[in-house]
């Protein structure tokens, strides 16, 4: 096995802060990680209270959703560092595909310094913005979901009485402020519809994303405009998600995550789901047996779950955040 890595290092780009496992990514991390690390990562690990919680500006509860299982909020960082551990001598940094070309016994990757490289299975993990999928899938759509989330940090103690898988503050024209734990920090977001943001927001000071913030809730609970003032590293991301598809015929190359079924975040499946594939297929790869087939039934479950489950976070997201409804196909 190789992996190809666009970025430099691991450290290039922000992606994100705090992830939730539940019982599926949970399980696919112990299927793949040494006894050992596992404990390690565990270890960092927060465990928070099974359910959902949505809040009006007062601070007034509307809804609970309680979950079943087991579920842990982790450092996104601290799990990319347990997973490139395990990865260690497999990665090569820096060398971006720009196509690929199948034949009867293997595939070759182009790469944009000029170099190939051919493998008996190409696996697109490439995210959202996949150049496998455009070439393997061009009819494969990835569309806005009207939404804007700005994501940072909290200290933890702000977020004492949310110690939940996720807390949402719901207002007035579809403005949400989340807030999730972890062990040493608490993420808080604030989500909207992009027409309702200033053009500007990538250009903005960390300051000025703060006073935006603030007075898009004004009059809201004190807690909350604490937790604003004190917000730390903050990115605006536009929100995407893929659109359904019908099953491909299987060849040589496949996808997995966000390469094959993108969603919002309102489910809080994306990375469980992305986890779980990554352990599928890698179990089928060692297995062996005759390839196409053994990749035809990693990917009808992989296709069946991931748009499943892109269907309910875009169901959530309409509900909560005021997603727009996916398109028909």
């Amino acid at each position: 096995m190789a992996v190809y890595e666009r970025d430099l290092s691991p450290l290039v780009r922000r992606q994100g802060y705090r992830l939730h496992l539940s019982d599926v990514g949970i399980g696919a991390l112990t299927g793949v990680m040494t006894p050992e690390r596992w404990a390690a990562f565990l270890a960092t690990a927060h465990t928070p209270e099974p359910r959902f919680v949505r809040l009006d500006p007062a601070l007034e509860v509307l809804e609970v959703l309680e979950f079943g299982g087991r579920h842990l909020s982790i450092d996104r960082q601290t799990l990319r560092d347990a997973l490139l551990a395990e990865a260690a001598g497999t990665i090569t940094y820096g060398r971006q595909l720009t196509g690929f070309q199948t034949a009867a016994d293997g595939v070759t990757a182009r790469f944009d310094d000029g170099s190939t490289v051919s493998g008996e299975v190409l696996v697109g993990a490439d995210g959202i913005n996949s150049a496998v999928r455009r070439q393997y899938l061009p009819h494969a759509r990835i569309v806005g979901t009207g939404l804007v989330q700005l994501y940072g940090k909290i200290p933890v103690e702000l977020a004492e009485g949310m110690g939940n898988v996720f807390t949402a503050v719901t207002g007035p024209g579809h403005r949400v402020v989340g807030v999730a734990p972890t062990r040493d920090y608490a993420t808080c977001s604030f989500g909207i519809r992009a027409e309702d943001l200033p053009p500007d927001l990538p250009l903005m000071t960390q300051e000025r994303l703060r006073a935006v913030v603030r007075e898009m809730t004004y009059g809201w609970h004190p807690r909350i405009q604490r937790m604003i003032a004190g917000w730390r590293e903050i990115f605006p991301l536009t929100l995407r998600t893929s659109v359904p598809i019908p099953p491909w015929e299987t060849t040589r190359v496949t996808l997995l995550g966000d390469a094959a079924h993108a969603m919002s975040p309102a489910a809080g499946a994306g990375a469980n789901l992305a986890l779980r594939d990554a352990a599928a297929l890698t179990a089928a790869l060692a297995h062996g047996g005759p390839l196409i087939p053994m990749l035809r039934s990693y990917e009808q479950e992989m296709i069946d779950s991931g748009f499943a489950a892109v269907r309910t976070s875009a169901a959530n997201g309409a509900r909560v955040l005021g997603q727009a409804p996916l398109p028909a196909s």
